[in-house]
C-alpha cells in the first residue's frame, strides 16, 4: 500500500499509517483519513485543556495517521484557531490538511451570523493569522440554513470564497449546515464550484439520511 500525499518520513508512525484507511474527498485531490480531528476542544469547550496536551493530541493524531484537521472562528471565537497557530508551526505543513470556516461568529445572537462577501473576505485573512499560515485547504461555508436567505450564501459568500482561492489563500470550497434538501438548492445554483460538503448527525445509527442524497453528491460535486 502507498503512503499518502501527507506522509512524512521519521515524523509519522508508519505502522499506524498503513492500519488507517484513506479516501479521496469529494472533488478535491485530497486522499484524507476516515478519521479526522475536530479542534473545538482546543478552545476548552468541553473542558479545560492546557497547551501541552493541545500539543500532544493534535501531534499524536497526525502521526497516527490522521491528516485532516477542521477548526472555526466559532469554535471557542478564534481560540481553537489561535492555539492552533502555537501547534501548526512546530508541525512538517505536508503532513496535515486543515480546513476552516466563514460565516458564524459571536456568541451574541445578532452578531452571530454574518455571510457578507466583505466579512468574508476580512474573516478568511483573520483565520489564516491566527494560525499562522498561508493558506488552508478547505475554507467552508459555516452552517449555511442561518443566513437571512440561501440568495447570500450564492451570491455574496460563494463568490467571495472564489476570489480566496483564485487568490492563494485556500484551494478548495465547501458548504456545511444541517438541513439535506440545502446542498441540492445551492449545489444546483451556484455558479461557483463547490468541491466538498460537510454534514452532521445525518449518518449515525439513529439516522442514516445522508445516504438518500449521496448518489446525487457524487454526480455533482
Amino acid at each position: 500500500m502507498m503512503h499518502p500525499k501527507t506522509y512524512v518520513e521519521g515524523f509519522h508512525n508508519e505502522d499506524s499509517v498503513k492500519s488507517m484507511t484513506y479516501n479521496m474527498l469529494g472533488a478535491t485531490d485530497m486522499c484524507v483519513s476516515a478519521l479526522s480531528l475536530g479542534t473545538s476542544p482546543l478552545a476548552c469547550i468541553y473542558g479545560n485543556m492546557n497547551f501541552d496536551e493541545s500539543f500532544s493530541l493534535v501531534e499524536n493524531a497526525l502521526k497516527s495517521g490522521i491528516n485532516m484537521l477542521d477548526t472555526a472562528p466559532w469554535y471557542g471565537h478564534g481560540t481553537s484557531e489561535s492555539v492552533l497557530g502555537q501547534i501548526l508551526p512546530k508541525l512538517p505543513r505536508k503532513s496535515y490538511y486543515i480546513n476552516t470556516k466563514v460565516g458564524r461568529y459571536d456568541p451574541e445572537p445578532e452578531r452571530m451570523f454574518d455571510f457578507s462577501a466583505e466579512r468574508t473576505l476580512r474573516s478568511v485573512d483573520k483565520s489564516l493569522q491566527r494560525m499562522d499560515l498561508e493558506y488552508v485547504d478547505i475554507i467552508q461555508v459555516h452552517d449555511m440554513e442561518f443566513a437571512p436567505s440561501l440568495d447570500i450564501i450564492i451570491n455574496e459568500t460563494l463568490p467571495a470564497l472564489q476570489k480566496v482561492v483564485d487568490q492563494g489563500k485556500a484551494r478548495y470550497i465547501g458548504i456545511t449546515g444541517y438541513p439535506l434538501e440545502n446542498y441540492r438548492k445551492v449545489l444546483e445554483r451556484s455558479s461557483v464550484k463547490i468541491d466538498t460538503i460537510l454534514s452532521y448527525t445525518h449518518y449515525a445509527l439513529h439516522d442514516t439520511s445522508l445516504l438518500t442524497i449521496l448518489p446525487y453528491l457524487k454526480v455533482h460535486l
